[in-house]
């Protein structure tokens, strides 16, 4: 109960003090019954739009699995190299405004252009029928929610839901960051997009938003020395496991012209989250008492964002961290599954670190025939800092290549508002004896509503 109380009093205090991921989508009720006949007028009930991004990278670096893992085949792999074609992320939503302040909301995303299998027959097998993955991928329902808007001030959203917590969570479309990818740090140690079935309070008032959620804990299980707690998000099984509950809040101000400051953070247990609990007799010590009863596996995570969008300067930031309690008796734990387990029972970091910052100048605004045309070409650059293994516990092995520096610049071309074609050269810049991974990536990408 007193972890209940807590849970709850965090929600609420976060009550007192712009993004696409769910502003994009939000009503408002009508004040009056001429309101309401004037916008409809104005606006469609029915609302579709979305986004997506088609990518192409040359990588100057190895991609074999065991280039980190495998100390003696670092020198092994220094020449080889690699390209990729992508499609990232293609997001169709479906919105509606049933009126009196009732509307829905839904994405359906395709990552790495879903997947496909046929069944054909093979000559080489006797004429046997066989089933074949043609293309691996995955489709998810990002987001479905319900909501009651009474007043701009507060608007209460339940069913699945984005979770805000970070920058890119909030800020994910590939118009709201300059990088052919999302930005690396976040996306590595967060899951993203962030995405629940849980409740959802929030509102603007003048300068201040702010947004307060109730969701399913993390599923220890699935945490991994390389993502940190991203994998505890989602779930294998047909449902997600609810034994946890947690937390998570978000604060934005708007005081200042242009600019956007952002706090949002997130706690919850974890390890009762597991399917496979922890008083099974496998984890049981000798004299039969539970070695994990007094294990929690929290998760705790404070963000900083910002953006900055003024005099022809586009300006953003993130500075998050994370910690995660009772780390090793998780590794434990997880090491203890069968070989046919989701989890990939690897070492965790007790704590986790992301920073990045990214300053863009739209050089066309000296050029006033293709400023007064809505073009732009942004010049950019951008860094990043992350290490999913940033601190350890004892008796816990700390995988070096798991932290890293990166850097990149490029251009960002805008025909239009909705449009963006991107070019970089990056550089991963890597501790130890590892290799530097520079690479080339070049992508195109579109964001909007899209209307009659």
């Amino acid at each position: 109960m007193k972890e209940k109380a807590l849970l709850f009093s965090l929600l609420f205090a976060a009550f007192g003090t712009h993004g696409f991921a769910t502003n994009r989508y939000e009503t408002t009720s009508d004040d009056s019954k001429d309101q309401k006949e004037v916008n409809e007028k104005k606006r469609s009930r029915f609302t579709v739009g979305g986004y997506g991004e088609a990518v192409y990278s040359r990588n100057f670096y190895s991609d074999n699995y065991m280039r980190y893992l495998d100390e003696s085949k670092v020198n092994a792999h220094s020449n080889e190299k690699h390209g990729r074609f992508d499609l990232p992320h293609v997001v169709i939503f479906l919105g509606y405004d049933f009126g009196k302040g009732w509307s829905m909301g839904s994405e359906i995303e395709f990552e790495h252009g879903g997947t496909e299998s046929a069944i054909e027959i093979e000559e080489e097998e006797g004429g046997e029928y066989e089933s074949e993955i043609e293309r691996g991928g995955e489709v998810a329902l990002e987001q479905f929610w319900i909501q009651k808007s009474f007043c701009p001030e507060f608007n209460i959203r339940l069913g699945h839901i984005i979770v805000p917590v970070g920058g890119t969570n909030m800020h994910h479309t590939p118009t709201e960051f300059f990088g052919v990818y999302r930005p690396e740090g976040e996306n590595t140690i967060m899951p993203c997009t962030w995405h629940e079935t849980g409740l959802s309070i929030w509102g603007q008032a003048g300068d201040w938003r702010y947004e307060a959620m109730i969701l399913p804990g993390l599923d220890s299980d699935r945490f991994s020395r390389k993502n940190w707690i991203q994998g505890g998000a989602g779930s294998p099984y047909e449902f997600k496991i609810g034994n946890a509950v947690a937390g998570a809040f978000r604060i934005d101000n708007f005081s200042v012209k242009g600019l956007r400051l952002s706090v949002s953070g997130y706690i919850g247990n974890s390890f009762s989250n597991s399917l496979r609990g922890a008083t099974s007799e496998s984890n049981n010590s000798s004299s039969g008492n539970n070695r994990y009863q007094d294990v929690k596996g929290t998760v705790a995570i404070g963000a900083f964002d910002f953006a900055y969008n003024d005099h022809n300067w586009i300006v953003r930031g993130n500075f998050d961290y994370g910690h995660l309690s009772d780390a090793a008796m998780i590794f434990r734990f997880n090491s203890g599954m069968t070989s046919t387990s989701p989890s990939p029972k690897q070492a965790i970091g007790s704590d986790a670190i992301a920073a990045g910052i990214e300053a863009g100048y739209n050089i066309f605004s000296q050029f006033d025939k293709l400023h007064e045309k809505g073009h732009k070409l942004y010049i950019f650059g951008r860094y990043d800092y992350y290490d999913s293994m940033y601190k350890t516990e004892t008796n816990i092995q700390k995988y070096e290549w798991c932290g890293r520096q990166r850097i990149a610049a490029g251009l960002n071309y805008y025909p239009m508002k909705e449009i963006v074609i991107k070019g970089e050269y990056s550089i991963g810049l890597m501790r130890s004896f590892y290799k530097n991974e520079p690479s080339i990536s070049l992508g195109v990408a579109y964001a909007g509503l899209f209307t009659r």
